[in-house]
């Protein structure tokens, strides 16, 4: 099957699924004022696949670029460059119909081929096939691993003693076809404008947790799927390009997505009891999406650092002191991330059955490195722009024949700058750092792809601790055994 146009993807989405935003069924997501935003979005990764400037990035053999697993540090380098490339042209959100679908995928495969080789079972031929069947139909994934958890103190199978066994979804009948799930996954990016669904466990599981041990890729029109739409963000429809220039044009949907007694056929199951493997394979999958996590946020830091640049010489103050300490920290958060992603890349290790993994120890430098210094970036952008960030004229304002000259008088920057760049500069800066988007962006840089606390915990887990320990004692004369 060739390539799909933007348009065919966009048809593939009137499938019947049940989506809800604001207590009503959505009939056509693509249709809607605030969801269609999101699937047009999400189309850019099909129209960059058609445009012959794009070329060898978008697409490999034919197929997109996403769904060839990496073997190689180039390899990984090239989807980073995909990954950046394509948020760019999503206005610094990221696509992520393929991104996160794919980083499960490899995961999966990897699991799979340790599971088939320790215990004998079928995994790895299954993911393949279903690998194969999204790269051949040009598929948009989602997937869901966050459960909704309950009472964070205890595990997945100690809810029930709480009336609440469905605090991670779980699997509720096993047959001779196939499973049947329960349970509800929350956080669920793109899935109101995916094709499918690859569920994943979201921790490490103990014997006790069997039932919760389950992975599986279902159809998102699969009876019994229901997808409650976050309206986080639902005014994009209302706002117009001039004051939001990313915001207006650019959305993603999340859903809380529940799974009401779904049947997954046998073939589509990946993981099925086999608690041992649930932590290792949430963890795979955490490292190949935090690689793709410092590769989106690239286009990211690049806007904060030029809308504060712009700002800094629209205002006439880029060469104040304390100005140029800013700009400066700017330029080397956005770089430090650049080198920590090229390098979390080039520091690659290759697992069974032959794909490269980004080192965890580098992608978690990196992500860390980009979590805590994101809200300080925010302020900084803040402080060069000014407070006209949240008190600017609006466009009609700008655009009235009476206003208009007021407005162009008294809002122009230093001389020979136009009131109307200046405010589009400040209105870039605003959506960026200042507006419900601005705010989406800082929760996610706290909580997307893991938690801080998690990044830190992998980066001390990852580190050669033995080896300085052992270096140190040498330098310092000590002779005590290890300990």
């Amino acid at each position: 099957m060739p390539r799909r146009t933007p348009q065919q993807y966009l048809d593939s989405l009137h499938d019947g699924r049940r989506v809800f935003y604001r207590g009503r069924r959505i009939e056509d997501v693509t249709g809607h004022p605030v969801m269609g935003v999101a699937a047009r979005h999400a189309a850019i990764d099909y129209q960059m696949a058609e445009d012959a400037a794009y070329g060898d990035l978008a697409v490999v053999d034919g197929l997109s670029r996403y769904y060839a697993p990496p073997r190689t540090a180039e390899d990984l380098l090239a989807r980073s460059r995909l990954i950046e490339t394509q948020t760019r042209l999503g206005g610094t959100l990221v696509v992520l119909i393929k991104e996160i679908g794919t980083d499960a995928l490899f995961a999966l495969s990897i699991l799979a081929t340790e599971m088939d080789g320790r215990l004998g079972t079928s995994y790895h031929q299954r993911v393949q096939r279903f690998h194969r069947r999204c790269a051949e139909g040009d598929l948009a994934l989602a997937v869901a691993q966050t459960d909704v958890k309950g009472d964070r103190a205890l595990g997945p199978a100690e809810q029930a003693a709480q009336g609440y066994p469905d605090a991670y979804l779980r699997i509720v009948e096993r047959r001779s076809d196939g499973i049947v799930v329960r349970g509800a996954k929350s956080h669920t990016s793109v899935s109101p404008n995916a094709n499918e669904i690859i569920v994943l466990p979201t921790r490490a599981m103990g014997a006790a947790d069997a039932d919760y041990a389950v992975a599986f890729a279902i159809p998102v029109d699969a009876p019994g799927v229901t997808l409650i739409a976050s309206p986080h963000g639902g005014s994009c429809a209302e706002k117009n390009p001039f004051e939001h220039p990313i915001s207006a044009r650019h959305k993603m949907m999340e859903t809380l997505t529940v799974f009401d007694d779904v049947f997954v056929p046998q073939e589509r199951v990946f993981l099925a009891g086999e608690w041992q493997f649930a932590g290792p394979l949430a963890l795979t999958f955490v490292e190949f999406h935090r690689f793709t996590a410092i590769s989106y946020k690239l286009p990211l830091v690049d806007a904060l650092a030029g809308a504060a640049l712009l700002l800094a010489e629209y205002n006439g103050i880029e060469r104040a002191g304390h100005v140029r300490d800013k700009l400066a920290w700017l330029i080397a958060y956005a770089e430090n991330l650049r080198a920590l992603t090229e390098t979390a890349a080039r520091r690659c290790r290759v697992q069974a059955p032959g794909i490269a993994v980004p080192d965890p120890l580098t992608v978690n430098m990196a992500k860390l490195h980009f979590a805590t210094n994101y809200h300080q970036a925010v302020a900084r952008v803040q402080d060069i722009a000014g407070g006209l960030l949240v008190t600017y004229p609006a466009a009609e304002d700008l655009g009235s024949a009476e206003l208009g000259p007021l407005v162009r008088k008294y809002l122009g920057g230093k001389l020979g700058v136009d009131a109307e760049d200046r405010l589009r500069a400040l209105n870039l800066a605003a959506d960026l750092t200042a507006s419900d988007f601005g705010g989406y962006q800082e929760v996610l840089a706290i909580h997307a792809e893991g938690s801080i606390e998690a990044e830190k915990l992998t980066v001390l887990r990852n580190y050669n601790t033995a080896a300085a320990k052992a270096y140190a004692k040498g330098l310092a004369g000590i002779d005590s055994p290890e300990g």
